[in-house]
Parts: C-alpha cells; structure tokens; sequence
C-alpha cells in the first residue's frame, strides 16, 4: 500500500455555457518520504490537481487516498508552503508559527517548545519577537516553513514556494527545505515551473501535458543525486544532461507557431 494514492482523476469545470475538461485519467502513487515535482506548461492543470490532492476541490472523477484512506477525513495531516507567506503583519514571528496549533487545539507548552526548537534550527534564533516586516522575503519564509511543520502534517503541499525570491535566496532556500524534510522524513508535493529546481529537489518529476492536462512522463532522478543537496545536484554532470532531456520533452509540448 503506497503512501499517497492519485486514482484516476478527472476533472471538468462547468459554466452555464461550457465544459472546459482541465485534467484527464491522472494515476500516480507516491511513497512516504518521497518528493515529488509536477511539472508542465500552463494549463496543464497543476494547481487543479494539487488542489484535489488537498481536499479543497472534488474531481469530477476519481479518488485520493492518504494512508489508504480518503483525502478529504485527513485534512488536518496535510500541511502548505505557498509562494506567499501569509504571516499575520501585526503578530510577532512566535505568535505567527503557532497559529496552526492554535487554531487545530494542539498548541501546549510541549508542541510550542518543538516549535521554537525548529524555529532556530532553521537559522532563525532571536526573531520570535520581531514582526515579519522585520525579517527579509527569505526569512520570511523561513517562519512559513516552521509554521507548516509546527502542527506535525504527513503530506506538504509545496506550491511555488521559492518562485518571489531573489535567486541566491532561491537556492539557499532549496537546500534548507530540503534538508529538513529529508530530516523529518516528510512526503511533499512541489509544484513548479523550474526545471533545475524539480530536478535539484525531487525524487521523481511528472511531467503534464495540456488541454487537458494529462500525465505525460516519469522521470526519475538518480540515486547519485538524491544523495546531494540541491545546490550540489545543480553542479553534478548528471544534472545537465536531464535538464536537456526534460527541456526537450517541454517543447515538445507547446503548441506549434503558425
């Protein structure tokens, strides 16, 4: 039994005048521990599927399964990282990370103590504090990764989350969510437009095609770059040649230019 169970999801958006089909026949399974990439060109439906994958919309057809068990009774296990960080602007970094707690009743002064913990783990010693304007746009998110993992969630949802960054932050970033996954031992699901960085985080990448989104291939990353960080996996030769690869299949996938 896998872990994350994607089973044969469709799914069509109806208006008055027209049906617009934005994912067709979608069936992949995901491991516990595993990160994996959806990648493709826009209106490949990325954002529809990750947001069934959440329980926040149900397909026209199909079924997830978490733990063998529908999606929509594990709301609470599923944790986000969007592009946006979301802090609260009048509350304190501290107040900020434990509002997941708050607002599920789990915040005690056990779960607060981990939360703080992780807090300074991930470089952020002395800012509970201080407000988010204080903090730069990575540090800022920063606080939104501890503040998804405060509340313990089996699955992540990892929605372009480096996307609004400078990219030595991007990269910095990369490595540091990484990292702490890996240390964690969490399942996430990244949606992104970056090659390099589906590549350089992933143990699988799904590659969409559009109109209507459809999975169009696998690729897996090899053991020698699973093993590294991000930045490394960005500087071994291996990298360059999927990158090629992967490049090559994506246009393939645009419509062709009269």
């Amino acid at each position: 039994m896998s872990f994350l169970q994607v089973l044969d999801i469709h799914h069509t958006y109806f208006t008055k005048t027209s049906a617009t089909t934005a994912l067709s026949d979608i069936t992949f399974k995901v491991e516990e521990g595993e990160l994996i990439s959806l990648l493709g060109p826009s209106g490949c439906g990325k954002t529809t599927l990750l947001s069934i994958i959440s329980s926040l919309l149900r397909p026209t057809h199909g079924t997830v399964l978490l733990e063998n068990k529908p999606i929509s009774t594990s709301k609470r296990q599923i944790g986000y990282m969007l592009q946006q960080d979301y802090l609260f602007p009048w509350k304190t970094i501290e107040e900020n990370i434990l509002i997941g707690l708050k607002l599920s009743k789990q915040l005690n002064e056990k779960t607060k103590s981990i939360a703080l913990k992780l807090l300074n783990q991930i470089g952020l010693n002395g800012v509970e504090k201080q407000l988010p304007k204080q903090l730069s746009g990575g540090m800022r998110q920063r606080v939104a990764l501890v503040r998804t993992l405060a509340t313990e969630p089996k699955l992540l949802m990892l929605d372009e989350p480096f996307s609004a960054l400078d990219y030595q932050t991007k990269l910095k970033l990369e490595d540091l969510v990484s990292l702490t996954l890996k240390d964690f031992g969490k399942t996430a699901i990244l949606v992104t437009h970056d090659i390099g960085e589906a590549i350089a985080m992933s143990d699988r990448i799904f590659l969409f095609s559009p109109s209507p989104g459809r999975l169009f291939k696998t690729f897996h990353i090899p053991e020698e770059l699973r093993k590294l960080s991000p930045f490394e996996t960005r500087n071994h030769e291996t990298y360059s040649k999927i990158f090629q690869t992967i490049w090559k299949e994506l246009e393939s996938l645009e419509p062709e230019k009269e």
